[in-house]
């Protein structure tokens, strides 16, 4: 293995186990619901169970500002250090705990922990994690940042398809009773791997030739609220539309299936399309960027999604089929890498190097909790009022607009041309 593939491998393989982890509790909710969270009402069961997914959203942004901060201070690596072994508890507890039949009311106390705790670690994972990876090569920023996105669509693919194999090949009984942990196992292998690779690498030239200039940033928190809070709000703004597609990519075959009648295993062969694209291409979009410049690629991919995401809708509704579906869907992901590939270097590059993994973690967090939360029930409020299944398309169009304008004010921060040399900071901190 070359020293870049380690340096990838070691970065990417937390951020793959925290999205492994968190796309099989997602995609098993109904199982943990009634084995964990029972009640004599199912849906309060599956409610418990989605509250829970809730709550690790909202306890993210302090793994931002705890790990985050840590970062800045000791370095990416040891905070990486540190995420990994939380993300490996955690799922030791998801994948071994015994279920409320046998444990009773400690089995939803512990499941809830063992949520909370990745949400913690996944926190502090990516934006300590993007910026270790992007601040290796001056010149190839975008690249070495796509492996993130990648790493993520991978993580989800492996834990769909892993699900189907299962669900399909198991009886009801055995699903249920342990065939339901084995993503979680699976991902759990990933753990020591991560360990290994993490302890046997040197933190990131770009952070340790800033340490060496000063000493690392004492209070980097304090320094990001105070002289920062303008680049946090322009990373949450660029992150809007990529949150919100990701949302419509997933809801796509959803629609197919409950309002045109499809058949249900539309949902999962959008779902491999999809990931297949994004963990293929990722990299390759980030690489693009780094050659044209990140701003203009990322304010062009906004536009794009801007101007496609009503027509997409309207395909699948007037040529309602299974190919059709496919299509779109596969165009959908190709509209998105674009985006996603050069999305994680631009936001790390809009903070300096000294408190560029509590900026990036916080503003990164924020806006996965915003949108990933808000837009699921936004959508579901606009179809209600309107009377149109189109909904979901206008307010990806509104979260498109938002993006591109704060693509373009974070110009202040980062030049639109590439960036064969390290990028120079502004003199004056804006807040």
């Amino acid at each position: 293995m070359t020293a870049q593939a380690r340096v990838v491998a070691a970065a990417s393989i937390g951020n793959g186990l925290e999205w492994m982890s968190f796309s099989s509790y997602a995609l098993l909710a109904d199982v943990i619901a009634r084995q964990f969270f029972p009640t004599t009402n199912q849906v309060t069961s599956l409610m418990l169970t989605v509250a829970s997914i809730g709550a690790a959203y909202f306890i993210r942004p302090v793994g931002a500002i705890v790990l985050g901060g840590y970062a800045d201070r000791a370095g990416r690596m040891p905070a990486l250090m540190i995420a990994i072994r939380i993300m490996v508890v955690a799922t030791f507890v998801i994948t071994f705990i015994p279920d409320y039949d046998t444990i009773g009311v400690f089995a939803p106390i512990g499941m809830l922990i063992a949520v909370l705790l990745q949400g913690f670690s996944a926190g502090g994972e990516f934006g300590s994690a993007t910026a270790y990876l992007i601040e290796q090569n001056a010149g190839r920023r975008g690249f070495m940042g796509g492996f993130q996105g990648a790493s993520q669509a991978a993580s989800t693919l492996l834990a769909t398809v892993l699900l189907a194999v299962l669900s399909s090949t198991l009886s009801p009984a055995q699903f249920d009773s342990w065939g339901w942990r084995i993503p979680f196992a699976i991902g759990l292998l990933l753990g020591p791997v991560g360990i290994y690779l993490r302890r046997h690498l040197k933190d990131s030239p770009e952070f340790l030739e800033a340490r060496a200039e000063a000493s690392a940033e004492p209070e980097p928190l304090r320094t990001v609220v105070r002289t920062q809070k303008s680049r946090i709000l322009l990373t949450i703004g660029v992150l809007a539309v990529a949150t919100g597609f990701s949302y419509l990519l997933s809801y796509m075959p959803t629609f197919a299936i409950r309002e045109l009648g499809m058949p249900t295993n539309t949902s999962f062969a959008a779902t491999i399309l999809t990931g297949v694209v994004l963990t293929l291409c990722s990299p390759l979009t980030g690489h693009l960027s780094d050659k044209i410049g990140r701003i203009r690629m990322l304010a062009a991919a906004a536009v794009l999604i801007f101007l496609t995401s009503l027509p997409f809708f309207l395909l699948i509704k007037s040529f309602p089929s299974f190919a059709v579906v496919t299509v779109v869907v596969t165009l959908m992901g190709l509209v998105k890498v674009w985006y996603s590939g050069p999305l994680g270097a631009l936001m790390a590059e809009i903070f300096p190097v000294r408190t560029r993994s509590t900026g990036l973690s916080i503003g990164y967090n924020i806006g996965v909790a915003i949108f990933g939360g808000l837009t699921p029930l936004v959508v579901t409020w606009l179809i209600a009022v309107t009377g149109s299944k189109l909904a979901p398309g206008f307010w990806i169009m509104t979260l498109a607009a938002v993006s591109t304008i704060s693509i373009l004010l974070a110009g202040r921060y980062v030049s639109s041309a590439p960036t064969p040399a390290p990028a120079k900071q502004p003199a004056k901190e804006g807040s």
